[in-house]
C-alpha cells in the first residue's frame, strides 16, 4: 500500500489579503521547514512564477518539495453568467501552468454567490463551468477537480448540493477533492460524504473545525481524520493529503499554523 503523501495549501498566506507582503519563496521555505512533501499553490498567490513554469518547478525541487496540485478561483463562484468567459480564461491559464508538472492537477473552488436567489441556475451554471474546465483539461492532461466549501455564499454545503454537481458531472471527467473542515462545517457527516464519493475522489483536504463553527488546529475540533485517513487507506488511495490552516492561529502566524498541522499529522502517522 502506498503511503499517503501530506502537502500543505497556502490558503493561511492568501486569507491575509493585501496584509501578507511577502513572497511565493516564502512561502515555499516555510512549507519545507516544516517538514511537507508537497505544496497546493493558489493561482492568487504564485505571483511572478506564473509567466515562468520551469522556475517554479527549480524553486520546489530546490526545497525538496513537489507540486501537489494548483488550484484556481474566482471571488464571482462560477455561477455568474457575465463573469463566464473571464473566469473560464483564468481557468485556461491555470490549466496551462498546471500542465508543465509531473501528475498535473487543478483544484476549482466552490461554486459561491452573494446571495442564494435563483440557487437552481447558478449551480446549473456552475456545472457548466466545471464541465467545460475538466475537458480542457483533459485535453491538456490536467486532472481538474472541484473542491467545495463552506465559505459565506457558498452553494454547495448539504449532502444534496454536492450530490447534483457530482451526479451532474459524473460523465465529464471531474473529479472530487472533498475537505474535513468544509464538509463537516456545511452540516454533513465527514465519512458518509467520502464514502459516498469515494470513486470520485483524487485529492483530499484537511482542516479541522470546532462545534460553533471556528476552525481549529488539526486535532482541536470535532473532524475524524484518524477515521478518515483509514477509510481512504482502505481504497488504496494513492493522492495526496493536504493541510489547510485558516484557525485563529494561521491568522496570527501562518508558519506556526502549518507546523503545528504537520506535527498533529506525524503524531497519527502520516
Amino acid at each position: 500500500m502506498a503511503a499517503l503523501r501530506v502537502g500543505c495549501q497556502t490558503y493561511s498566506w492568501e486569507m491575509h489579503g493585501a496584509a501578507w507582503t511577502g513572497t511565493p519563496d516564502d512561502i515555499l521555505q516555510a512549507i519545507a521547514d516544516a517538514g511537507y512533501a508537497g505544496v497546493e499553490f493558489a493561482a492568487s498567490m504564485i505571483g511572478p512564477y506564473y509567466d515562468r513554469p520551469q522556475a517554479f518547478a527549480e524553486a520546489l525541487a530546490a526545497r525538496g518539495l513537489e507540486l501537489a496540485a494548483f488550484a484556481y478561483a474566482s471571488p464571482h463562484g462560477f455561477t455568474d453568467p457575465a463573469h463566464r468567459e473571464d473566469e473560464l480564461a483564468g481557468a485556461e491559464r491555470a490549466l496551462h501552468f498546471a500542465a508543465r508538472f509531473p501528475q498535473p492537477l487543478l483544484a476549482l473552488g466552490g461554486a459561491a454567490s452573494p446571495t442564494r436567489d435563483d440557487c437552481d441556475a447558478k449551480l446549473a451554471q456552475a456545472i457548466d463551468f466545471y464541465r467545460e474546465v475538466a475537458r480542457r483539461g483533459s485535453d491538456l492532461g490536467v486532472d481538474v477537480l472541484v473542491h467545495p466549501h463552506s465559505h459565506h455564499g457558498s452553494l454547495l454545503e448539504s449532502a444534496e448540493e454536492y450530490a447534483r454537481l457530482l451526479d451532474a458531472t459524473a460523465d465529464s471527467g471531474l473529479g472530487f477533492n472533498p475537505d474535513s473542515g468544509h464538509i463537516v462545517r456545511g452540516g454533513q457527516d465527514l465519512l458518509t460524504c467520502v464514502q459516498a464519493h469515494a470513486s470520485r475522489i483524487r485529492h483530499v483536504h484537511v482542516k479541522d473545525v470546532r462545534p460553533d463553527g471556528e476552525w481549529a488546529p488539526l486535532g482541536g475540533g470535532v473532524c475524524d481524520l484518524p477515521a478518515l485517513f483509514s477509510f481512504l487507506r482502505s481504497l488504496d488511495y494513492d493522492g495526496w493529503i493536504v493541510a489547510e490552516e485558516e484557525s485563529q492561529l494561521a491568522w496570527r502566524d501562518p508558519s506556526e499554523a502549518i507546523r503545528v498541522n504537520r506535527a498533529y499529522l506525524r503524531s497519527i502517522g502520516l
